[in-house]
């Protein structure tokens, strides 16, 4: 079995497309459908990144960034159709 990436993707459709990819690359692709899951599931299973929508339906994307980056290192890519600069300066912190 390859790496394992928690996805924390709310759009399932996007979130299908991106496990698929990331599968034929080898991946190991842990689904989770909002924030709340998202942290749970990486408080406990062992991933070795993190793809993190900022748009969840339950949360505040930066927020759940910014909790998993305190109990972790672990890599976080933030997957966003925010454009605006500060929440690209804001991410980057």
């Amino acid at each position: 079995m390859g790496e394992r990436i928690l996805l924390i993707e709310d759009d399932f459709r996007l979130a299908g497309m991106v496990a698929e990819y990331l599968g034929k690359a080898g991946f190991h692709v842990i689904h989770a459908e909002n924030g709340t899951r998202g942290l749970a599931l990486h408080g406990r299973e062992s991933v070795d990144a993190v793809i993190l929508d900022l748009m969840l339906p339950d949360a505040d994307g930066l927020e759940i960034c910014r909790l998993i980056r305190a109990r972790s290192d672990d890599p976080i890519l933030m997957l966003t159709a925010r454009g605006d600069p500060m929440d690209r300066v804001v991410g980057l912190e």
